[in-house]
């Protein structure tokens, strides 16, 4: 045909070309009319029906008249028996259906070639009926389908099962009747591979939503050995996986049945057991051994995929269990010089993630010969990998500062180089002897840097962390040449970054008004403002304002701000509009990978959704009853009230008003037999009765399906601690969980929960003081001030005692104060925040350990009542 003829021309450049580029939609659709035909000439129709698929997939709009008219002239080509129009017809009309009106009038023609005989037509009739058919349809079609499952012909059987899976999204409950059915097609003994794979696929998708019915899917599929596919062992494999990370206990057979892939015959079962097993939530040394050996076998084999794919999987578990790799690393040196980059790149970033001290300066020496050959992507993945290694190993800064300034001066994109500019910035917040040298070479790297967004980082960190060096005045050079040579962007965010230096060294004062002065010119409005605010401040001779505008953040939360401006614009504005009403901003610290946890030997942050104190106080809002106890404080962490195998799971998070505390319980039923309604959460301390609390109960718990209840009542600022008694109360109602019916009757019930405790760090906010003696200094002459001396018991460490501190008063440490340097024994920590009703506080603890901590606290305040009590808090 023509077409096929001009595919065969090559372009200018040498390619194949196009046929249908250039190609306009109204010329095909008038095309269409050849389907009208007598007699029809199927080879010009095939290529007018490749034409509308092509103009489907590129996305091109189509007039559902246009598209009617067309599906309309289609349909006369079903009395045509060609095979290959056919199966093109099929294609079409899976892809006209969503815009062309009345589709089902080729319900009955696909319905035929479904049932017929001709076994190449019955396929594709299964997939495009699924298109067409919607939920009342599917009930007159329902037994051909169930035949259609169980089919001889694979190819029948696995159209019939995928559509299953579609069908599903509107009617699951037809297709949950086919259950025995596709069991059928799983476990027959002449199955074909791909059927008994999708078999298995479509009964999780009818099972996925009760947890005990996938766990017992799963335990027959691995007891009755029936799965003789390698696909449907891989996808058993990937289920029992989320069995048994939703199970964690119990699931012995499931680690057997994995152990015993990692010894099939099939590569791929091989390596998705061990993929799965390095996977497991908390796996132990014991069992990644068998699949660290299997991954050892692929790291040699012949078959690149094989090899990216094990040094991918080691990859990730190279910082939690670094000792397990020991065996691989002579692999893993084998493979820096492979000659695909990509396992070269992944193989140096392991090593590089389970080296030790002696090893790091090799490895940098192996990652400098090839760095430059890879692209950017995997460039900064190396980067990373050394930024885990240099947390790991503080006492290796200066090779790896080495290696990452000559990288920064190298050619490479933006997110290079921000990958390389974060990664020293990391590291000079983590290990306090870098932080000269890596501010050094960021000063460097301005000198000659593309990228404003980067500048403007980088002059910000200078403008925190260079005052507080013991030689401020050598980076002001590098600050004052942005003024010179910079846009506008950068400029401002230099003279901000000399502000801070004038604020926080006052020998420089003088030379940074000098330069400050010298922008009062400057073409750009922001840069003029900003140097003139600054010199005011600065000229003031008042350390404590210059602090506070120069130095801190906003302390209120902007979309707090944002609402009260919005309510005091639309209410009465005679009145002063006060800053003291508005929420203050809650600190959201960036979630840890689990990569840099391990290297600073912490814990990464759980998976779960965070939700913002902003959000909490949308959603708080929104309850009536809350709507009198005026703005919402703080909200704290969210924290489990159950075991995770409880019936029952139940967390709660404390939002804190100036009058009243709200508990929001988050609900989830892992019963599958019983729906839960009307529950409350009741709250039982000694001193309130149920008719002090506000109740807002969550109207039904049902199985797997997450709920909400609210329990509020007033408290006394001036008496934080109490211990709260929390239990359930519902309406149980039983479930048939086969059908969803639910019982009529039901019997109210209580299900007991942790106890619930209230302390003075839910009273406080913690906000920050960069200059912290500028602030103390100002409430040298406040109404609250406490001094004593206390000793703290129990403590092995400084450091100890310090985290003690932050978690029992809840106040921000100041200035970096909560790192102790390693083997101090003497410590300052300087503590910072404001308690509920706006009242500010700050704290100074000298610690000094000697067998126990000894502490001198002193603590100043606007109320003497709030620097009583944390003086009590600490020594209760």
């Amino acid at each position: 045909s023509a077409a096929k003829m001009s595919y065969m021309k090559k372009n200018d450049d040498g390619g194949r070309s196009n046929p249908y580029a250039n190609m306009d939609k109204t010329t095909v659709m008038q095309e269409s009319r050849k389907f009208n035909d007598m007699p029809l000439k199927p080879k010009d129709c095939i290529v007018t029906l490749a034409k509308i698929m092509y103009l489907l997939l590129q996305g091109e709009t189509i007039a559902q008249s246009e598209a009617t008219q067309c599906f309309f002239a289609m349909t006369k080509l079903f009395q045509c028996p060609d095979m290959n129009l056919r199966k093109m017809m099929y294609l079409v009309i899976k892809g006209m259906a969503p815009i062309a009106d009345d589709v089902i009038i080729v319900t009955s023609s696909l319905t035929k070639d479904m049932t017929g005989k001709n076994e190449h037509h019955r396929a594709g009739a299964i997939r495009a009926l699924t298109q067409i058919t919607d939920p009342t349809m599917l009930q007159g079609i329902e037994r051909y389908f169930k035949q259609s499952l169980v089919d001889q012909n694979p190819a029948v059987a696995s159209a019939a099962l995928v559509s299953s899976v579609h069908l599903m999204k509107n009617s699951h409950d037809v297709v949950k009747r086919w259950v025995n059915e596709v069991t059928q097609a799983l476990n027959a003994k002449s199955t074909n591979q791909m059927v008994q794979y999708h078999a298995l696929g479509v009964l999780y998708h009818i099972k996925q939503k009760d947890r005990l019915a996938v766990a017992k899917l799963v335990s027959n599929q691995m007891q009755n050995s029936s799965v003789r596919s390698p696909y449907a062992t891989c996808l058993l494999i990937r289920y029992a996986s989320k069995v048994m990370d939703a199970d964690g206990d119990n699931t012995s057979g499931m680690s057997d049945f994995l152990e015993s892939c990692l010894r099939s015959e099939h590569e791929m079962v091989i390596y998705e057991a061990a993929r799965a097993i390095v996977n497991l939530k908390n796996v132990t040394a014991r069992e990644l051994a068998p699949a660290i050996s299997v991954l050892q076998l692929f790291l040699s084999s012949p078959k690149p995929t094989n090899r990216f794919a094990a040094v991918r999987t080691l990859n990730k578990i190279a910082i939690s269990h670094p000792n397990s790799l020991k065996s691989c690393n002579l692999d893993l040196e084998n493979l820096i010089t492979d000659t695909n980059r990509s396992i070269a790149t992944l193989a140096i970033t392991t090593l590089l993630k389970t080296g030790n001290e002696a090893s790091l300066d090799r490895l940098l020496k192996q990652i400098t010969s090839f760095i430059s050959e890879i692209v950017d992507e995997f460039k900064v993945v190396v980067v990373n990998a050394i930024k885990s290694l240099c947390l790991k190993f503080p006492k290796k800064h200066a090779a790896t500062m080495g290696f990452l300034s000559s990288v920064l001066r190298d050619e490479g994109g933006f997110d290079y180089k921000k990958a390389i500019v974060e990664t020293i910035v990391n590291i000079i917040e983590n290990v306090p002897e870098a932080q000269e040298t890596g501010l050094e070479h960021l000063c460097e790297f301005i000198e000659d840097c593309e990228f404003p967004t980067l500048l403007v980082d980088i002059l910000h960190l200078l403008g925190e962390q260079g005052p507080r060096t013991p030689n401020p005045r050598k980076y002001i050079r590098f600050v004052y040449n942005r003024l010179i040579l910079e846009n506008s962007t950068v400029r401002a965010a230099a003279i901000s970054a000399l502000a801070r230096f004038g604020t926080q060294v006052e020998t420089l004062r003088p030379s940074v008004l000098v330069l400050l002065k010298r922008s009062l010119v400057d073409t750009d409005d922001e840069v003029r403002d900003r140097a003139t605010f600054y010199i005011d401040l600065l000229e003031s001779e008042q350390p404590a304002m210059a602090s506070k505008f120069i130095l801190s953040t906003l302390p209120q939360s902007p979309k707090a701000l944002e609402t009260a401006l919005l309510g005091y614009a639309e209410g009465d504005t005679t009145e002063t509009f006060d800053l003291k009403n508005v929420a203050l901003a809650v600190e959201e610290k960036p979630e840890m990978d689990e990569e840099m946890a391990a290297a600073l030997g912490e814990t990464a942050s759980e998976a779960a959704p965070a939700v913002s104190a902003d959000q909490y106080r949308e959603q708080l809002a929104a309850i009536s009853a809350f709507e009198d106890f005026g703005s919402l404080f703080k909200s704290s962490k969210q924290m489990s009230l159950t075991e995770s195998e409880t019936e029952y799971k139940v967390s709660y998070i404390k939002h804190t008003y100036e009058n009243h505390c709200v508990l929001q319980f988050n609900l989830l039923n892992t019963l599958n037999d019983q729906v839960l309604e009307n529950v409350r959460v009741l709250v039982a301390p000694n001193e309130l009765d149920e008719d002090d609390c506000i109740f807002v109960p969550a109207p039904e718990m049902k199985y797997d399906v997450p709920a909400v209840a609210y329990t509020a009542f007033e408290i006394d600022a001036a008496d934080p601690s109490a211990v709260l008694e929390i239990k359930l109360d519902f309406v149980v109602k039983d479930m048939d969980p086969d059908t969803g019916d639910v019982d009529e009757d039901g019997y109210r019930d209580t299900y007991a929960l942790d106890d619930v405790e209230l302390s003075v760090a839910d009273y406080m906010m913690p906000i920050d003081k960069p200059n912290f003696a500028a602030a103390w200094t100002e409430l040298d002459d406040a109404p609250g001030s406490v001094e004593e001396t206390l000793e703290l018991p129990n403590l092995g460490s400084i450091e100890e005692a310090v985290s003690k501190i932050v978690g029992i008063v809840g106040m921000k440490p100041c200035e970096k104060s909560d790192r102790v340097k390693a083997g101090k024994n003497t410590h300052v920590l300087y503590l910072a925040g404001v308690y509920v009703g706006g009242i500010g506080v700050l704290a100074r603890a000298r610690l000094a350990f000697d067998e126990n901590v000894t502490l001198k606290l002193a603590v100043r305040s606007e109320s003497d009542e709030v620097a009583t009590l944390i003086s009590s808090a600490l020594s209760g």
